[in-house]
């Protein structure tokens, strides 16, 4: 018995393992390409959960002196606006495509999807994957959330440049989809046991890492180990980046994704300088590469960017984890982690710090179930849609928008703003210019989050120090999280070598259009 418990264990651990860490790939060989190759490519090293207050840190006291010469020999951007919610699948979803969530129809890691009628989950936590089903889960991630759930209304930046002729590189980056057929040959023990067909194609960049068993270094195999996570770890993808380096074969765009730090930051917190120290040693691999780090300058682009913040987590004894089904506790509640049942009055999607409540009960009007969460102060406000109105609610404020209007924001997008703006730290200056505080660009990324999808659902998003729980939620008390629309979860910084182009704004939703300048 105890044998067999062990088997079942190492196999669930390794279907886990394999969602999150790749699959078999028959990559395209480096030397076919019929593509353009442009004089000074560009590399864009997205680092989860870099924020600025560290980075300084770490430079001031000697420990990231790649990052310095690249600060230093460039131009630095502090603040850097996210997309919302502040998930990296939707945070890379609007990098990737130019367009919040309104638009590339990515509402988070977690979300409730009205016409296939389940929730999907692209790999929260252990226990919720157990329970919604490892099938699903795997598929989900690796197919459809590139395939079907991403708009095929928005373009990302591996198709645009491939209309021109070229190439692009993804290595490690859940958001892939480009152009060129992959095909993924998914190992007998998944395939056999119908957790995914045994042959699935995909579509891809040129260039596509996905972990250590879609790999182009054949010399990479210890850093892709079971125990390294196969292959999603800051090492590998560093190490596939600099084979394209050495071998002269870089495209025109890499774009290589470093998920160590967020890992980190998590358990730590913010003010994680050894973590910020980890990613520096990688990037100095890259920059060795190279004659010189000033060779490495002239010859390339390079672009470090966060894609969110993290805000502190409370302890556990200072009541850090909201848990939204005791202030539900009036309704049948669905927690996200099993298929909803008929009689299911709310479904709960998390994300950290932002969650959305489904309202699956048409008798369910918005108000009753707003009177009853607001009572928890942790809370910083409620959002819905009705009636073409997007609706916000903090207390006893209350707050009404649209798009169009006398007002614009400073990013030249006009609304029409009713009620106390306080709600979200709003000021309307006399030229009828709306200002963001604590929740930098927030009418544009609420919006989009209103509006990525189809159903009747509120989001809650969580005052710092706070995040959202149920029983096998992914919860970070003592550490960071984010999620949320706050500044705390919402601010990265960015740092640009090797160019004087600069980007429009200081906006992530920006970024597509000056990176493919870039390359042009």
């Amino acid at each position: 018995m105890r044998k067999m418990l062990a088997v079942f264990i190492v196999l669930l651990l390794l279907l886990i393992a394999l969602y999150w860490f790749g699959f078999t790939t028959d990559a395209k060989g480096l030397e076919d390409r019929s593509t353009i190759k442009v004089s000074k490519p560009v590399v864009l090293l997205v680092v989860d959960s870099l924020m600025d207050e560290p980075l300084r840190a770490a430079i001031s006291e000697g420990r990231a002196p790649a990052l310095q010469f690249l600060m230093e020999k460039g131009l630095y951007y502090p603040e850097i606006i996210s997309s919302y919610p502040t998930m990296s699948v939707t945070i890379d979803s609007t990098l990737l495509t130019g367009t919040y969530a309104d638009k590339h129809r990515l509402p988070g890691l977690v979300w409730y999807d009205e016409s296939e009628q389940r929730v999907i989950n692209y790999g929260s936590a252990r226990g919720e994957i157990m329970r919604l089903g490892t099938k699903k889960v795997l598929f989900d991630g690796v197919y459809q959330m590139n395939h079907d759930h991403l708009s095929e209304k928005v373009e990302t930046i591996h198709e645009a440049l491939h209309q021109d002729r070229l190439s692009s590189a993804s290595i490690n980056g859940m958001i892939y989809r480009g152009d060129v057929e992959q095909h993924l040959s998914v190992p007998r023990a998944i395939s056999g046991l119908n957790f995914l067909p045994k042959n699935l194609e995909i579509e891809g960049p040129e260039l596509f890492v996905l972990g250590s068993l879609s790999r182009y270094n054949s010399k990479n195999q210890m850093r892709g180990t079971a125990w390294q996570a196969f292959g999603m770890n800051d090492s590998f993808a560093i190490e596939e980046m600099k084979h394209l380096i050495v071998k002269d074969k870089m495209p025109a765009f890499s774009l290589v994704y470093m998920s160590d730090l967020d890992k980190s930051v998590h358990k730590k917190g913010r003010m994680d300088l050894k973590g910020v120290e980890k990613v520096d040693k990688e990037i100095r691999k890259l920059l060795d590469a190279y004659g010189s780090w000033e060779e490495a300058k002239d010859q390339a682009v390079w672009v470090v960017l966060g894609d969110s913040g993290q805000a502190r987590v409370k302890d556990k004894d200072e009541n850090a984890l909201i848990r939204l089904a005791s202030l539900t506790d009036h309704y049948q509640v669905d927690v996200g982690t099993k298929p909803p049942d008929a009689d299911d009055q709310l479904v709960f999607a998390l994300n950290e710090r932002m969650a959305y409540i489904y309202l699956m009960d048409d008798s369910l009007a918005y108000k009753d179930v707003v009177s009853m969460v607001s009572t928890d102060d942790r809370i910083g406000w409620m959002a819905w849609r009705e009636d073409e109105v997007n609706h916000v609610v903090s207390g006893t404020k209350r707050m009404k928008f649209q798009p169009g209007g006398d007002l614009v924001d400073e990013y030249g997008k006009s609304w029409s703003v009713d009620g106390d703006t306080t709600v979200l730290d709003l000021f309307i200056e006399d030229d009828k210019t709306v200002r963001c505080g604590d929740y930098p660009d927030a009418l544009a990324r609420l919006y989009g989050a209103l509006h990525s999808h189809e159903g009747r659902y509120l989001i809650l998003d969580a005052k710092p120090g706070f995040e959202f729980a149920t029983e096998h939620s992914p919860t970070h008390p003592g550490g960071a999280s984010h999620g949320s629309l706050h500044r705390d979860d919402s601010i990265t910084p960015m740092i640009v070598t090797g160019t004087d182009q600069r980007p429009a704004t200081n906006r992530l939703v920006d970024l597509k259009e000056w990176i493919l300048q870039l390359t042009r």
